[in-house]
């Protein structure tokens, strides 16, 4: 699979700036199959929803179609959404034909206060997508491994992010456990510049093999990077190795997903 990591520097809420930005460096991709946007990529991660919110019919949603059909890619990043009285950080996934298949963020970041303004999600998300099964997180996600840890055999990981410069060093250490402990490719994107607090970003976009190897190392500045991964390479690590079959049963207390294919529902 060709993935497009694009690393931006957002325009502190400001849609419209910021889906101007992204259309024109969607225009210059090619042969992509994956285009990754940061998390609230219209916006910059903002405390402020009342501000900038939209509907899933609103004008991000909807460049978020257009570029897929434009592109014949998917397109995936997190929009600030208001839906029956409640706002929420969701990632969106879009396919070429215009179908989305959506995640709520369910770790809310509360040293922001994130949980304060923000409904988490209950549903863990795995879209199926050109043979790849995909699950997609956002950012403070990546703190807890037992929410991503691979018990539906999924072939791809990415997180979509508004991670700051102070902290960068767990996200670079982060996104390599995540992809060594369950075996996966891992793509992380995030923003680059500061935001309306005065929040430096750095971004360190990057791309990691199952077995924690860099496939794109980290990248500092903005940017559209592309990599093409093999799902053959890490199928027969997989094989070889054999660690995510003695990876143990659990169940999330407050998650709504389907049972363990190893579990007694599915026996």
């Amino acid at each position: 699979m060709k993935i497009v990591l694009i690393q931006a520097p957002l325009v502190w809420e400001n849609p419209e700036a910021n889906r101007s930005y992204f259309l024109q460096k969607i225009a210059g991709t090619t042969e992509a199959e994956l285009i990754v946007l940061p998390e609230m990529f219209s916006t910059g991660f903002t405390m402020h929803p009342k501000n900038i919110a939209e509907t899933m019919d609103g004008e991000s949603i909807r460049a978020m179609k257009s570029w897929a059909a434009q592109k014949n890619a998917a397109v995936a990043g997190s929009v600030v959404i208001e839906e029956n009285g409640h706002f929420y950080n969701r990632l969106v996934f879009v396919f070429p034909s215009g179908e989305i298949k959506t995640y709520d963020k369910r770790h809310l970041f509360s040293l922001a206060g994130e949980e304060k303004t923000y409904t988490p999600g209950s549903e863990k998300l795995i879209v199926e997508y050109l043979g790849w099964k995909i699950c997609l997180l956002v950012c403070y996600d990546l703190r807890f491994p037992v929410f991503s840890r691979n018990v539906e055999d999924y072939d791809l990981l990415v997180y979509v992010a508004n991670w700051p410069k102070v902290r960068i060093n767990a996200w670079d250490i982060l996104l390599k456990a995540r992809a060594v402990e369950n075996l996966v490719y891992t793509v992380g994107v995030n923003r680059v510049g500061f935001d309306g607090n005065g929040h430096e970003y750095s971004g360190h976009s990057q791309v990691v093999d199952f077995l924690g190897n860099e496939v794109l190392p980290a990248q500092e500045n903005e940017g559209v990077f592309v990599v093409e991964i093999d799902k053959e390479d890490q199928n027969e690590t997989r094989k070889k190795l054999g660690f995510l079959n003695d990876k143990d049963l659990f169940v999330i207390e407050g998650l709504q997903a389907a049972p363990h294919p190893n579990s007694p529902a599915h026996q």
